[in-house]
């Protein structure tokens, strides 16, 4: 528990903005109480500049939507009987609707999940999660409980509640489903990660990648030239999985199979 908690506490901290927050102070540090008034300017300056950059649009969607295309949407083919559905951000208040509980990857994820359920009768849906900051109800008990609002029936519902991360999560798909293949949902930019975690665990999981958000189509001018937090948000992601794969190759990881196999 120590070393999850130390790796989310590290990982938080190397995110682009506590990142360059902590860089820009370092560069009012040095302005204000060293010697060092040029290096402090640059410092500063250059932190400041990347922070504006990564909070474009045309850059950050750039630079996110190679990650995003790595799997293609799924719209069919191959008929499974189980749909796996990663948790992300959640709490769990029984006064909002209930999709509102679902916070930032996790609603589009849990909506391709129930799309994919209806293309595969009689398949079942497994939600992943654990309960986070002791809140009694689990990320895979919050995502059963939207889907059937839904319409997915109780019988058609597992969940896994004990897993913390995509690596235990791999694990405890494994011990339901065995060599069966699957369908894995997960956010794209999440994907080729999660793929990775599953061909280790020896599953077959097919691609069925949610919450594309690189946007390609039409914008106003204003859009790309005005810094936003939501595109602030995506350069995060890139950085995130960036991370994230940078972590499984140094752990020795076997990278997935091509998209499509």
């Amino acid at each position: 528990m120590l070393l999850f908690t130390v790796k989310k506490v590290i990982g938080g901290l190397l995110l682009p903005l506590p990142f360059l927050l902590i860089v820009m102070a370092t560069g009012i540090l040095l302005l204000w109480f060293s010697c060092w008034q040029k290096t402090g300017k640059i410092i500063l300056s250059s932190a400041w500049l990347i922070l504006l950059l990564i909070s474009l649009q045309p850059v950050a969607d750039r630079l996110l939507k190679p990650i995003e295309q790595h799997y293609p949407t799924w719209n069919g083919g191959k008929k499974v009987d189980y749909i796996v559905v990663l948790g992300g951000g959640y709490t769990w208040n029984p006064e909002w609707a209930p999709g509102s509980n679902l916070t930032n990857n996790s609603l589009p994820r849990l909506v391709e999940g129930v799309r994919q359920w209806r293309e595969n009768p009689g398949s079942k849906m497994i939600f992943t999660g654990y309960a986070a900051n002791g809140n009694p109800v689990s990320t895979a008990e919050a995502g059963a409980r939207v889907a059937q609002t839904l319409g997915v029936p109780p019988e058609a519902i597992i969940t896994l509640s004990k897993p913390r991360d995509t690596e235990e999560e791999a694990f405890e798909v494994k011990q339901v489903v065995g060599n069966q293949p699957l369908l894995l949902v997960t956010s794209a930019s999440h994907m080729q990660r999660a793929m990775n975690f599953f061909h280790a665990q020896g599953l077959t999981p097919i691609a069925a990648p949610a919450n594309q958000m690189a946007i390609d189509s039409p914008l106003n001018w204003w859009e790309k030239a005005i810094p936003a937090a939501l595109y602030l948000g995506h350069s995060e992601r890139v950085w995130y999985e960036s991370l994230g794969l940078a972590w499984q190759w140094l752990k020795g990881e076997q990278p997935s199979v091509e998209p499509g196999q």
